[in-house]
């Protein structure tokens, strides 16, 4: 298991969350209190981060990120490996099923989501790059345990709690590796409200040289489940077709 990060190394992301909370110029207890940062400490991070050109300060008591950030956001997201080759894709699976896409790989024992394409319904899922889902309760999560090895799976399913998300939620180690088989032989995982209520999602494994990644469609559970046939061929053409 990976160690807790620092809580100091994440006090300027937790500033720059408070500005998308607010979505306005922000004083300095104000930052402290949505980003929950002592007072001090907070003033020793704004000071740093206007420093370094990320923060500008509109008056006296106002604040507001610098235009750098998405600059530099921009170059990082314009040479993103896995963006560049797969997001064409993503975006084309989304403009021909209508629901929402993600693109996930597995940070130490959870999902993590690098690619969100989401529908244009009004009632969609909705979640964002970055965000983090259990290995055993999430589409892409049930995927990726279905690459590894039996040896492996059997001792992933030993060493880890199924902690309950929604009253669907896989938690028993027997049922979940017997979901995990279906996987396999059906070549996609199948999640009906287990980690959201009322979402249902397919999702594959996707190979990208050493890198073993998820794809997903996920959407409302009755909508999803009316076209399950169609959106799981969609779903692994579109792997092929990023494969070749």
């Amino acid at each position: 298991m990976a160690t807790a990060p620092s809580r100091s190394a994440l006090r300027p992301f937790s500033i720059l969350d408070a500005f998308c909370t607010a979505k306005r110029p922000l004083s300095l207890s104000e930052m402290a209190q949505l980003a929950n940062i002592p007072l001090s400490t907070c003033h020793s991070v704004v000071h740093s981060m206007e420093q370094n050109g990320l923060l500008y300060f509109l008056s006296s008591r106002e604040a507001y990120p610098t235009r750098r950030l998405w600059d530099m956001a921009r170059v990082i997201n314009n040479n993103d490996p896995i963006t560049t080759r797969c997001l064409p894709y993503l975006t084309a699976l989304r403009d021909a099923c209508n629901e929402t896409i993600i693109l996930g790989t597995r940070q130490d024992d959870r999902v993590l989501y690098l690619l969100v394409v989401e529908s244009g319904q009004t009632i969609r899922y909705s979640s964002h790059a970055g965000d983090f889902k259990p290995m055993h309760s999430s589409s892409i999560g049930k995927a990726l345990l279905s690459t590894l090895t039996n040896t492996d799976l059997t001792a992933w399913l030993k060493s880890h709690e199924l902690t309950q998300a929604t009253s669907h939620t896989i938690t028993s180690s027997k049922l979940l590796l017997e979901d995990i088989k279906t996987t396999r032989t059906r070549g996609y995982s199948i999640t009906r409200g287990e980690n959201v209520d009322d979402v249902m999602a397919l999702a594959a494994p996707l190979q990208r040289g050493s890198m073993t990644l998820g794809l997903a469609i996920a959407g409302p559970l009755n909508r999803m489940n009316q076209n399950a046939d169609e959106l799981s061929r969609q779903l692994l053409a579109c792997i092929q077709e990023i494969t070749l």
